[in-house]
């Protein structure tokens, strides 16, 4: 969880010592994905989404998205999502590219880039077995 550094005493909801892009009332900001292994996940992540990932030490592997606006880590222990309840969704740029690379980073196409509107979607699972969505605004032709 992100941790807020409250400098004064009996401080309440201080956001100052907090990042920006991650105290917007109402903006998801922090994830924790379930995982088997932290490294293999963090690195179908950083490659299929476009994260950012460090490794703090032994499975603590950490990541932020390319914005800025969402952080986290991986956790070893918690149920894997393998059957969606909440389906979030990254968007990517590139989908089809995207796609491709899920399975080469241990992950599984469940249903392969389709047009939804103005955008195309696809929903994979990450090595975990997670189910996840991507998207992007499908491009003019």
């Amino acid at each position: 969880m992100p941790k807020e550094q409250n400098k004064s005493k009996g401080a309440r909801n201080r956001t100052a010592d907090v990042d920006a892009s991650l105290a917007r009332p109402g903006g998801l900001s922090y994830l924790e994905i379930p995982v088997t292994d932290a490294r293999q996940s963090a690195i179908f992540y950083q490659k299929v989404c476009g994260w950012k990932i460090e490794e703090r030490a032994a499975d603590d592997w950490r990541f932020a998205d390319p914005s800025g606006h969402l952080i986290g880590s991986w956790k070893i222990g918690r149920a894997i999502s393998r059957r969606p309840g909440l389906l979030p969704f990254i968007y990517v740029n590139g989908i089809r590219k995207a796609v491709e690379q899920v399975a080469k980073y241990g992950g599984e196409v469940v249903k392969a880039p389709y047009p939804e509107g103005n955008l195309l979607v696809a929903v994979v699972r990450d090595p975990a077995g997670n189910v996840i969505g991507l998207w992007e605004v499908a491009p003019h032709h």
